[in-house]
C-alpha cells in the first residue's frame, strides 16, 4: 500500500507544484517541465506497482449494472478528453465546459470507482479524483473568469467522436489483454 500512496502523492506534488508554488517552479525554466514529466511518469509507475501490490477490505464487487455505466462514463470520459485536443476552436463540449481533460479525469475516476470497491481503489481512484478537483478549483481562482472559445467547424466534432470511439476500443483491448475483461 505504501508504494501506491507514495505514486497518488507524488502525482498531486508533480502536476500541483505549478500552481502551488509558482515562483520555485518558474526558476527551473524549460529543465523544469522536463523533471515534472519524469515525477509524473514515476508517479505512475508507484501507482501501477503499488495497486497491483495492494491488498484492502473489498466493500462491493464487480456488478454487471456497475461494470455498463462504468463503459458508458468512459466514453463519456473518453468524449472529454477529445474536447480538450482542438487547440485553436472547440469542439461543442469544449465551448460548454471550462475544463474538459480535467472532467473527462474525474469521469474517469468515479467509472472506476463503481467497478472496484476495495480499499486501494478509494486510495487510488479516490485520490486521484479529488486531486482533479482540487486542480479545477486552483486554476479557477488563479485564472479568472473563463471566455467561452470558438466553436469548431462540425469536421471536428466528427473527427472527435470517431477517435472517441477507437480509444476505448483500444483501451478495452488493453484491459482485456492485461486480464481485466471490460465489458462485465
Amino acid at each position: 500500500m505504501t508504494l501506491l500512496i507514495a505514486g497518488v502523492a507524488l502525482w498531486w506534488a508533480a502536476h500541483l507544484f505549478k500552481r502551488v508554488a509558482p515562483g520555485p517552479r518558474a526558476k527551473l525554466g524549460e529543465p523544469g517541465k522536463g523533471l515534472v514529466k519524469v515525477l509524473i511518469v514515476v508517479s505512475i509507475v508507484l501507482m501501477v506497482l503499488g495497486y497491483r501490490a495492494a491488498d484492502g477490505a473489498v466493500y462491493w464487487g464487480r456488478d454487471p449494472m456497475w461494470v455498463g455505466i462504468n463503459n458508458l462514463l468512459m466514453i463519456l470520459a473518453f468524449y472529454f478528453y477529445a474536447a480538450s485536443a482542438a487547440k485553436d476552436a472547440k469542439i461543442w463540449l469544449g465551448t460548454k465546459v471550462r475544463h474538459p481533460q480535467l472532467t473527462g479525469f474525474s469521469i474517469w475516476a468515479v467509472a472506476h470507482l463503481l467497478v472496484n470497491g476495495d480499499t486501494p481503489s478509494f486510495i487510488l481512484f479516490g485520490g486521484l479524483l479529488v486531486w482533479a478537483i482540487v486542480e479545477i478549483l486552483l486554476i479557477n481562482a488563479q485564472e479568472g473568469p473563463w471566455q467561452t472559445p470558438d466553436r469548431a467547424p462540425v469536421k471536428k466534432e466528427i473527427v472527435a467522436i470517431v477517435v472517441t470511439i477507437v480509444v476505448t476500443v483500444v483501451v478495452m483491448g488493453i484491459h482485456y489483454a492485461l486480464g481485466v475483461t471490460p465489458w462485465g
